[in-house]
């Protein structure tokens, strides 16, 4: 991956967000107190915020660039993002949520074949069952499958785990791992826990206020 954020200034409530970075690991994960900026970080990669001032670009497209006032939709951008809260319609079955903006089979890449995603995470099965009857770690997988099935260029995860017991984030993370491997997508990932990041990540950045203040291999982290 090559993920360049430069000159990002984004004013909140507290702080303003200022950010410079060159991301090129596969995993990268976002780690530190909540209130940090992270989440909005992952907002303006994919276009759902509008910063002060940022140029963002991915594997060589542009994305955004405000002093040129160009800011591709986030529908353009291919980019798949799971947040926090999963965003599952639940007036919708689970097959339902899955083809919400699937791309149809010709124009995306065969690896993000409906079949091919939803064996690859386990919840062919339940595709006919309601999302309001799903487990937490069921919820998870639809949603992950979700993203992938619009065939995206990137994937944000933003503390994809936070509400599953010990037990549960232990299932999840072999398929995030299959993600990984089967897919070789880039990801950036937020998370609050360091057996995440240890288990998953290529790389590790700190955030405090809205600046990153340390950058480690995962396995230093």
């Amino acid at each position: 991956m090559s993920l360049l954020l430069k000159n990002i200034s984004l004013p909140l409530a507290e702080f303003t967000m200022e950010v410079d970075l060159d991301l090129q690991s596969q995993v990268t994960a976002f780690f530190g107190p909540s209130g940090a900026g992270k989440t909005s970080l992952l907002d303006l990669i994919a276009g759902l915020r509008r910063p002060a001032s940022a140029w963002i670009q991915l594997n060589g497209r542009v994305l955004t660039d405000t002093s040129k006032r160009l800011s591709v939709p986030p529908r353009l951008r291919g980019i798949g993002y799971v947040p926090q809260d999963l965003a599952l319609f639940p007036h919708l079955s689970v097959g339902q949520n899955l083809r919400y903006g699937h791309k149809p089979e010709s124009e995306a890449n065969h690896l993000f074949s409906f079949e091919h995603v939803t064996e690859l995470l386990g919840i062919l099965s339940l595709t006919e069952r309601n999302v309001t009857d799903l487990s937490g770690g069921e919820k998870q997988r639809v949603a992950l499958a979700r993203a992938l099935l619009a065939s995206p260029r990137l994937l944000l995860l933003d503390e994809p785990l936070a509400s599953l017991d010990t037990n549960l984030k232990a299932k999840i993370i072999p398929y995030l791992r299959r993600v990984r491997d089967e897919f070789r997508l880039p990801m950036v990932y937020i998370t609050h826990d360091q057996e995440e990041v240890m288990a998953f990540c290529d790389e590790v950045l700190v955030m405090r206020r809205g600046r990153i203040v340390a950058r480690s291999p995962a396995t230093d982290s």
